[in-house]
């Protein structure tokens, strides 16, 4: 497991725009796949966007796809998540989560990070 924190959560109006980051807390030779599921208030976890570690693949969920872009800048071990046209629906809280392998719709990771909110007003 490795140590997570993420950052960007905010509050916006709805078509707005965020950027949400995420790396290990402590600078580390290891390169994960790395991730985001979000969590909204009385709902269940859901998986958002991820990135393979190599960085060639990427997966989104459907409510999501033409509206966010996962990237990652492996000079830094740094995993962004660029939020477009942001709706009221995208209000939870975002965990980014990473694994050696992985990340999908399926399969977590065991490192998460403490969770950013991020609030989108109509």
């Amino acid at each position: 497991q490795v140590q997570l924190t993420e950052s960007g959560g905010g509050l916006v109006q709805a078509g707005g725009s965020l950027r949400l980051s995420c790396a290990p807390s402590e600078r580390t030779s290891e390169t994960y796949a790395m991730g985001w599921f979000r969590q909204a208030p009385g709902k269940e976890r859901e998986f958002v966007a991820s990135i393979s570690w190599t960085g060639g693949t990427t997966y989104y969920a459907d409510s999501v796809k033409g509206r966010f872009t996962v990237s990652r800048d492996n000079a830094n071990n740094t995993a962004y998540l660029q939020m477009d046209n942001l709706k009221s629906e995208d209000t939870a809280v975002y965990y980014c989560n990473a694994d050696k392998r992985v990340v999908h719709p399926t399969h977590s990771g065991p490192s998460w990070g403490q969770g950013t909110q991020v609030t989108v007003t109509s």
